[in-house]
C-alpha cells in the first residue's frame, strides 16, 4: 500500500533527526526561544493615547462615616383625656397642624350635662350661704340687744346665754355654706375642663400622622388617636463604636476639633438613600449616658434644618463628619488603582512616555480616592484608563484626564503636567 506524504514525513523523521546531528533538547530551546514574547512594541498607529493625572501634596479632610436613622425632634401621642364617642376629625393627615389646634371632637352632651349639675349644686350653694348669712345677723342683734339688759339684771343671764349659743351655730352655718360653695365650685371647673376635654387638641405644632380610630368609635383614656411630629429641625440617631468614641474624645480634649458636643467646631453631613448630599449640615445635640454592653457601640442623636420638612422619620442615611486634616498628603483615584493578587499597583509614565509599573501602599479611602502612603512622590504621571490594555514598558501618548466629581481640583488642575 502506498503511504500518503504526511505518512512518510512521520516514518523519515527520526532518521532526518540522526542524519542532521540535532538532539531533542536542542529542538525544545529553539521552539522555546522562537515563542517567547518580545519587548512591546508601539501600536501600529503610534503610542497608544492614555489619561493621566500629576499626583501632588496636598492637605486632605479624613472623615468618618455611620448609618443613621431619621425621626421626629419632638414625637406625641394625642391621646384623649375624657372617654366618649368620637364625632368629628378636624384635620386632614399629614397636614401641618399649629400647637392648641383642635384634631378631634368627642360628644360633649353628657360632659355638659355634668357641667349644668355642678352649677346647680353651686346656685344650691350659693343659696344656703345666704339663708345662714341671715340667720347669723339676727342671732348677733339679739345678743346686742340683751347683753346691755343682761348687765342690768332686766332679763336673766341665761336668754342672753342662749342668744350666743344660737349666734355660734348660726356663724357655723356660714362657714359650711362657704365650704359647700368651695366645693360646689371645683366641681363646677372639673365639669367645664373636661368638656373642653372633649377638644382633642395638638400639644405640639408638626405634622400629623394617619389616624388611627375611626369616627364614631368610643374612645378612652388608653386610646391614641394619631401622633404629631416636630420635624424642622430633625434629628437623625447614629452609632458609634468605643474606639471611634474615645478618639474623638482625645483630639476634642487636645482642641483639634468638637464634634462630640452640642453645636460643636466640626459640622455634619448627611448624604440620603438616594446618594445625594443634603444641603444643611447638622450638629450633635446629645451622646447617649452609656455604652450599649450587646454592641459596644454609643448612640448619638444630631439634629439637621428640615426647611419644608422635606425629611421625615424613618428614613435613613449615612452621616459624616471630617475629623481629621491630613497634610501632605497624596491621593489617587480609585480607578487608577490595580489590584494583582493583593498589590496594588499604579501604571505610571516615565520622562521618556513609557509605562512604568510601581507598587504602592494605600492608606485611608477618602471619597472616590485612596491616600498613597508609599511608593511615588509628588510629581509623579499616573494613568486613569486603558489599564487592561497596558504593559510594562509600552510606549504611550498621555494627556490630562477630564475632570469628574470624583477627582479632587488639585488633582484636576495639575493633570498632564
Amino acid at each position: 500500500m502506498t503511504l500518503s506524504l504526511a505518512a512518510r514525513r512521520q516514518t523519515n523523521l527520526p532518521a532526518v533527526l540522526k542524519l542532521t546531528g540535532v538532539s531533542a533538547l536542542t529542538l525544545a530551546s529553539l521552539w522555546v526561544s522562537g515563542c517567547s514574547k518580545p519587548a512591546p512594541a508601539a501600536p501600529a498607529g503610534g503610542p497608544m493615547p492614555v489619561s493621566a493625572i500629576t499626583l501632588q501634596a496636598q492637605d486632605v479632610p479624613l472623615g468618618n462615616q455611620w448609618v443613621g436613622t431619621l425621626d421626629g425632634f419632638v414625637n406625641a401621642q394625642i391621646q384623649p383625656q375624657v372617654s366618649g364617642y368620637l364625632i368629628r376629625q378636624n384635620y386632614r393627615e399629614g397636614s401641618v397642624v399649629a400647637k392648641g389646634q383642635v384634631l378631634f371632637q368627642i360628644d360633649p352632651r353628657p360632659l355638659q350635662a355634668l357641667v349644668d349639675q355642678a352649677m346647680g349644686q353651686l346656685g344650691q350653694a350659693k343659696g344656703q350661704l345666704a339663708q345662714a348669712q341671715a340667720n347669723l345677723g339676727l342671732a348677733q342683734i339679739n345678743v346686742n340687744r340683751d347683753t346691755p339688759l343682761a348687765e342690768q339684771r332686766a332679763i336673766a343671764q341665761s336668754q342672753l346665754d342662749n342668744d350666743k349659743q344660737q349666734a355660734a351655730a348660726q356663724q357655723a352655718n356660714v362657714e359650711a355654706a362657704k365650704a359647700q360653695i368651695a366645693s360646689a365650685e371645683a366641681q363646677v371647673s372639673t365639669a367645664k375642663l373636661n368638656l373642653g376635654f372633649t377638644q382633642v387638641r395638638s400639644l405640639i405644632g408638626g405634622v400629623a400622622g394617619q389616624a388611627t380610630t375611626q369616627v364614631g368609635n368610643l374612645v378612652s383614656q388608653q386610646s391614641v388617636l394619631t401622633s404629631v411630629s416636630q420635624l424642622d429641625p430633625i434629628k437623625v440617631y447614629f452609632s458609634m463604636s468605643d474606639g471611634e468614641y474615645l478618639a474623638l474624645s482625645k483630639r476634642s480634649n487636645a482642641g483639634k476639633g468638637d464634634l462630640l458636643k452640642g453645636a460643636g467646631t466640626l459640622p455634619l453631613t448627611l448624604t440620603l438613600a438616594d446618594g445625594s448630599e443634603y444641603p444643611h449640615k447638622g450638629h450633635i445635640q446629645f451622646v447617649d449616658r452609656q455604652m450599649n454592653q450587646q454592641t459596644g457601640a454609643i448612640r448619638i442623636a444630631a439634629v439637621f434644618p428640615n426647611p419644608g420638612n422635606v425629611l421625615r422619620p424613618g428614613q435613613f442615611g449615612r452621616v459624616s463628619a471630617n475629623t481629621e486634616l491630613l497634610h501632605n498628603a497624596i491621593l489617587v483615584p480609585q480607578v487608577a488603582v490595580n489590584d494583582l493578587q493583593g498589590v496594588k499597583q499604579l501604571y505610571t509614565v516615565g520622562p521618556d512616555s513609557k509605562v512604568k509599573v510601581v507598587n504602592v501602599t494605600l492608606g485611608q479611602q477618602t471619597g472616590s480616592n485612596w491616600v498613597v502612603t508609599g511608593g511615588v512622590t509628588p510629581g509623579t504621571r499616573v494613568i486613569t484608563d486603558q489599564l487592561q490594555k497596558l504593559q510594562e514598558g509600552m510606549p504611550v501618548s498621555p494627556h490630562a484626564a477630564a475632570p469628574t466629581a470624583s477627582t479632587s481640583t488639585a488633582d484636576s488642575a495639575s493633570a498632564g503636567r
